[in-house]
């Protein structure tokens, strides 16, 4: 037999929470590292003095387990191309430009008045 349309014994609202044993997983592996704190300190003391980069490897892998990883994003205008394809800074005349070089005379006359 068919679903029915607009049937009110269908679930459309999906898995509300995590799963219960992947929620009881991931409170007992962060007592357990909560638990040796200590422990792990040391033990990141022993690798980092044979092998830093090991022991930075090893933090990094924990951390992911509890801090989240940044997404990466893309900044686009609004045609899709790349925002800074058309990025101009303005900060006055080239610095050996005629202009520029009158205006630094006239502050140094202003100064030499004073």
């Amino acid at each position: 037999m068919p679903f029915q349309k607009n049937d009110p014994n269908i679930k459309k609202g999906g898995r509300v929470g995590p799963n219960v044993s992947t929620k009881k997983m991931k409170e007992a592996f962060a007592m357990l590292v909560e638990d040796n704190l200590e422990n792990m300190t040391l033990w990141l003391a022993d690798i980092a003095a044979d092998d830093p980069a090991k022991a930075m490897d090893l933090v990094i892998k924990l951390s992911e387990r509890f801090v989240p990883a940044l997404a990466r994003t893309e900044l686009t205008a609004r045609d899709g191309d790349d925002i800074f394809k058309s990025l101009q800074f303005g900060f006055g005349p080239p610095i050996d430009s005629t202009e520029r070089l009158l205006e630094d005379s006239d502050y140094n006359d202003e100064t030499d008045e004073e």
